[in-house]
């Protein structure tokens, strides 16, 4: 495998600028909303801006700037993000109001208990905005990385 051709893949590289970029951003804003500091931000999904939407975005939008719009990957790359999307605001968010659901009810029934069960994780997906938030920095970024690296 050649290292050196992968450092030159311009759209992973524009996708993954977006994702860690999206990542880093999650800090900052959820420290506004809440006051504190989460640095386990860095390595979970969920929030905003979404990292998935993001990094597909970033990738699929590179793919068309320095390939084509009309090259079948970029076809390919719109259907993969639209179900990425569509996953991360629809069954992945319902799957997180199910695990909120589920914890209340072990609450309710363990409560008095010496033992407690490991609650689910509630933040699995996001809302429509964190989503749109993320397939606008994956635009931003890729369109930025392309003007500066034709």
């Amino acid at each position: 495998m050649n290292l050196s051709a992968l450092f030159e893949n311009r759209a992973l590289i524009a996708g993954l600028i977006a994702w860690l970029l999206a990542q880093v951003i999650k800090i900052p804003l959820d420290y506004f909303h809440t006051r504190r500091w989460n640095w386990a931000l860095l390595l979970t999904s969920g929030g905003m801006p979404s990292s998935h939407s993001a990094l597909m975005t970033g990738t699929v939008f590179a793919i068309g700037l320095y390939y084509g719009f009309d090259n079948p990957l970029f076809a390919l790359g719109v259907a993969v993000t639209m179900i990425v999307t569509y996953d991360a605001a629809g069954v992945r968010r319902q799957a997180g109001i199910h695990a909120q659901r589920i914890n209340v009810l072990f609450d309710e029934l363990l409560r008095g208990h010496i033992f407690s069960e490991k609650d689910l994780r509630e933040v699995l997906g996001h809302t429509p905005l964190e989503v749109t938030g993320g397939i606008l920095l994956g635009l931003i970024v890729a369109t930025a990385q392309w003007l500066a690296w034709k």
